[in-house]
């Protein structure tokens, strides 16, 4: 029974980082900018990738099954800070904080793999 409370005392300390974050192909240079609320995910993007089952940007799964994941890197753009706020709405933050990674990297077409 301490071994369950532990669990759970752990499972409430544990922090979730909401962030903007890239992928670059460095063969070509093509990048990717992507958010998520929690980063831990990007494992799971991993995984994905390597089982050619991401869907969600056929472009750069057709790349990476072409160049292979060494080409690949994962990088953290930005943690999205969190406020105490009552009305601090995380998910239109999280969307202000990519729309503005999107306007400086410019990940479109020749450059990258985001749609516009």
């Amino acid at each position: 029974m301490d071994r369950k409370k532990e669990w759970k005392r752990q499972f409430k300390e544990t922090t979730v980082d909401a962030g903007v974050y890239l992928i670059k192909n460095i063969k070509n240079q093509k990048i990717l900018v992507g958010k998520s609320r929690n980063l831990k995910t990007l494992n799971g993007v991993k995984f994905m990738l390597e089982n050619g089952t991401y869907t969600i940007n056929k472009a750069l799964q057709a790349e990476w099954n072409e160049f292979g994941k060494e080409a690949f890197v994962f990088d953290v753009l930005e943690k999205l800070k969190k406020k105490e706020d009552p009305y601090f709405n995380e998910k239109e933050a999280l969307l202000k904080l990519e729309q503005k990674w999107l306007e400086q990297l410019q990940p479109f077409e020749e450059r990258g793999y985001n749609q516009k």
